[in-house]
């Protein structure tokens, strides 16, 4: 296991028991199994990104703010080497934190990456009407908010508050884009 994995795992667990949660809770208000949690909070295997989504939202903390503390600190310059970036190989999805929230800052920015032929589906938001701003670089998205289904290309911006479950699938091109998140 790599040395953010690691992080990973020690800081979902943190979490977790800084809450007074049990495993059994979290599995209830997650969705989550309570072998495929401990699993990951022993860092026996890495949580997938739909795996994150429903942590961040049973935590009502973003994807980012889970992993924040496992990343560097905040900083107000933050060089393209220095980006954490954390994969999913299961669902061919990259997602770079290009600038991590920090201090009285709320927006983030995250460019993400996902492989042809890939769906990713979450649950809900970790915050009921978090607002995004998605832009897409390159390839093709279909994402599904809600009940709208939206297909993007390269140059399109799609804006929305997310308050059900959404889905992001690809077909023969993969698609690059940026995430705003406030």
């Amino acid at each position: 296991m790599n040395n953010l994995n690691a992080r990973l795992a020690e800081r979902l667990k943190q979490i977790r028991v800084e809450r007074g949660w049990s495993l059994q809770d979290l599995t209830d208000t997650s969705g989550i199994s309570r072998s495929t949690l401990s699993r990951i909070e022993n860092g026996e295997v890495s949580p997938t990104a739909e795996t994150l989504g429903s942590l961040s939202s049973a935590y009502r903390m973003t994807i980012s703010q889970l992993l924040a503390p496992v990343e560097a600190p905040f900083q107000a310059l933050v060089h393209a080497h220095e980006q954490s970036e954390w994969q999913d190989p299961e669902n061919g999805f990259r997602r770079r934190v290009v600038s991590p929230p920090g201090g009285a800052l709320s927006a983030e920015v995250i460019r993400c990456e996902l492989e042809p032929y890939q769906i990713i589906a979450y649950a809900g938001p970790s915050r009921p009407g978090h607002e995004h701003h998605l832009v897409m670089l390159s390839g093709a998205l279909t994402v599904t908010v809600g009940d709208a289904t939206h297909e993007l290309s390269a140059g399109d911006c799609l804006r929305y508050q997310l308050y059900g479950p959404s889905r992001f699938q690809t077909g023969v091109d993969g698609a690059s884009y940026m995430l705003v998140l406030l």
